[in-house]
């Protein structure tokens, strides 16, 4: 099949992106199918072997058959390019414009979460009444993030609720008008990937190991930043337990396609669900990657697997009356 592979885009994530869909297109030239590459500039431009790429409603995208949008961060992981591409009646990899939104937005994800009595940290909306009560009630260290990025840009670890705290605010909202405030976790930081629409297929959990004080940008993204241990040493009721709540999370947020869910296992064997990926990083050596492959899942069968779900959950939302 032709696939446009999209990557780039506006995020602070740009230049992950890029790598993640130089590896999706030969993940699926290995696969056999055809892959275009349109890279989004920091601007927002669209172009495809150096060539503009106009868009208009219900043409398609260069006669693609289907979309991959290795975007990560906004303006690509958040809904809003997967609304173009339903706005150009071209089926896309990965999640839908409101599953899409819901895990891009922490605060939004969480409240889902604790609606649904999901295990999780505690954690604030900061400038929301009463937001310090809740956060001198959280002990320290607290984590203060930006609720719509990804790849640890703009986080803060605080040791106090004083003006260490109001800093780090201050600092996210550079970044986001929406920041989070979150409890410190002291347990095993453990990934698993899922792969499905409707029966959907989990990996093997994973533990991350990073090689520095805490997994941020540079020790995610630089050679040697992290090692991960498949599969993690937690147990096996732990592993069970992450990998049914993994499928609890990606259903509850109406994920479709792929995800990576991740956790948090503590001393005592209590899992809390941390956060949803919808398009996480896809390098052949990226996590999510690297679980389907000590799961029996090859890179290239793994795009071709996706491209197959874009397909399938296309002609579903078609079969509806609109």
């Amino acid at each position: 099949m032709r696939v446009a592979v999209l990557s780039g885009g506006r995020s602070s994530e740009h230049d992950v992106s890029l790598r993640s869909g130089e590896a999706v297109a030969r993940g699926l030239e290995e696969a056999g199918h055809e892959p275009l590459r349109v890279t989004i500039s920091r601007d927002g431009a669209w172009s495809c072997d150096g060539a503009a790429v106009t868009l208009a409603p219900g043409e398609g995208l260069l006669d693609a058959e289907v979309a991959f949008p290795a975007l990560h961060g906004p303006f690509g992981e958040d809904g809003s390019v997967q609304g173009l591409l339903e706005w150009l009646e071209l089926p896309y990899v990965g999640s839908d414009v409101l599953s899409s939104a819901i895990c891009m937005d922490k605060l939004t994800l969480k409240r889902l979460f604790a609606q649904a009595r999901i295990p999780q940290v505690a954690f604030a909306a900061a400038g929301e009444p009463g937001w310090r009560e809740r956060c001198d009630s959280m002990g320290t260290p607290l984590w203060v993030k930006p609720s719509r990025l990804g790849s640890s840009v703009g986080i803060s670890r605080v040791e106090g609720a004083g003006s260490d705290l109001e800093q780090a605010v201050e600092q996210a909202r550079r970044h986001d008008p929406r920041v989070i405030v979150e409890a410190h976790a002291s347990g095993r930081e453990v990934e698993c990937s899922l792969l499905g629409n409707e029966g959907v297929e989990v990996s093997l959990p994973g533990e991350v190991v990073a090689n520095g004080e805490w997994y941020d940008y540079e020790t995610k993204y630089r050679d040697g930043g992290m090692e991960l241990v498949v599969p993690a040493p937690i147990g096996e009721e732990q592993l069970t337990r992450v990998r049914a709540l993994a499928v609890t999370a990606f259903e509850l947020a109406g994920c479709t396609g792929l995800a990576r869910c991740d956790f948090f296992v503590e001393p005592d064997g209590a899992v809390l669900v941390n956060e949803i990926n919808t398009m996480p990083g896809f390098t052949q050596t990226s996590v999510y990657a690297k679980l389907w492959e000590a799961s029996g899942v090859a890179y290239p069968e793994l795009c071709d697997r996706l491209v197959a779900l874009a397909m399938e959950r296309h002609a579903k939302a078609r079969s509806y009356e609109f």
